[in-house]
């Protein structure tokens, strides 16, 4: 069987997959998938976590109308808890390439796990730096969990969503403890879970 990793290029429909939110204390995990036009490059694709928000949401339009395909899915607070986030996360993932309105021949995953498919899939550690297809999943899929919790920071006013988008910052743990446990908290979380 030929090396994965050397041999994904040689298909014609390959899709980047990652996801956003593993760490937070509250929200859903949010999975993107790709597929890039070679046609059409994208300059400047990386690991979203190393861009500036204003850069993620510049790429992310291009993302979106550029690539071949792309689509957003979640799991939400209820799986998280009920699976575990890694699960939930592969979950995710896996709806959202599923939802692909092209389906590819081969899948590229950030990261040591992969969910299950009907393609031959390959998980690559540090793949949100190095392969473009799968940057491109992780700005559209930062960039869109971001603005989920924007949202929700609105319907659930006090606990900064808006600033920290759920992780355990200081003044969300802060307002944890202030405001107790919302309903889109994670509560399988220790330092939710300690609170309940």
């Amino acid at each position: 069987m030929p090396d994965l990793y050397n041999s994904y290029n040689q298909h014609n429909l390959v899709a980047g997959v990652d996801e956003a939110g593993r760490g937070p204390l509250a929200g859903p995990v949010i999975a993107a998938a790709v597929i890039l036009d070679p046609e059409q490059p994208i300059t400047g694709l990386t690991d979203s976590k190393q861009l500036g928000a204003v850069k993620r949401e510049r790429l992310a339009r291009e993302i979106y109308e550029k690539s071949k395909a792309w689509a957003v899915c979640r799991a939400d607070v209820d799986e998280i808890d009920n699976l575990n986030i890694l699960q939930a996360s592969l979950l995710a993932m896996r709806r959202a390439v599923i939802a692909l309105t092209i389906q590819p021949d081969f899948v590229l995953v950030d990261g040591l796990y992969c969910p299950v498919l009907d393609c031959q899939v390959k998980a690559i550690v540090r793949g949100d730096s190095t392969i473009p297809s799968i940057s491109a999943a992780s700005i559209i899929a930062k960039v869109a969990r971001d603005h989920e919790m924007i949202e929700l920071d609105d319907k659930y006013p006090g606990y900064g969503f808006a600033i920290h988008k759920g992780y355990p910052t200081k003044a969300h743990l802060l307002a944890l403890e202030q405001l107790g446990v919302s309903p889109i908290h994670r509560r399988s979380y220790a330092p939710v879970r300690r609170l309940l």
